[in-house]
């Protein structure tokens, strides 16, 4: 994940409390902390919490390719990416992609970095890539989806929202803006994002 986010530092929790790692990121005036969860070594929860009063994403993770699994991966570039969301058009949708949105700084134009964060069925999937404009591009012409080639950096996994909070990780007391109730209104299917 410090790859995947620039101008991260990565801190081995141990047995470090929550609260701990929380004032000690205020006064080094982080913007974010990151919490990603494991078991047995497979990650299986992410949390996303903005500095220094909230909000805080909580997520599931799962159908996790690490970076090392995909054949054929290209570099990874340190400059910021440009983001890319489809479909989150409800405003829980606007809430989470605003969210992830503040994780990363602003891109310049020439960025060949894309992280694209695609909602189907409130599962937001999540890609890694580098792009080239091929040489057989004609300058001066619009590109067409043969004109890019695309190289996957990887890592790539799934995330299922399951709770917003309105204060930062560490506050147990803060307001739950949305929390995933699966067996409420089950005669209505839809969407959440």
């Amino acid at each position: 994940m410090k790859l995947v986010v620039p101008n991260s530092q990565r801190i081995n929790r141990g047995n470090t409390t929550i609260k701990e790692i929380v004032d000690a990121a205020r006064e080094a005036d982080f913007t974010d902390i990151i919490v990603l969860q494991e078991t047995r070594g497979e990650p299986d929860a992410l949390i996303v919490s903005h500095l220094p009063y909230g909000p805080s994403a909580f997520f599931s993770l799962s159908n996790t390719v690490m970076r090392h699994d995909i054949e054929k991966r290209g570099t990874v570039s340190e400059a910021y990416p440009h983001l890319l969301f489809n479909n989150f058009k409800t405003a829980l949708g606007e809430r989470i992609r605003t969210i992830l949105t503040h994780l990363f700084p602003v891109p310049k134009e020439d960025s060949k970095r894309v992280m694209t964060f695609a909602n189907d069925t409130d599962f937001i999937s999540f890609r890694h890539h580098t792009y080239e404009k091929a040489e057989t591009a004609k300058p001066g012409a619009p590109l067409s989806k043969k004109d890019v080639v695309l190289t996957e950096v990887g890592p790539r996994f799934e995330l299922h929202p399951y709770m917003v909070r309105l204060g930062t990780v560490d506050q147990e007391e803060a307001e739950t803006e949305w929390a995933l109730r699966s067996f409420i209104n089950t005669a209505r299917k839809t969407d959440k994002l």
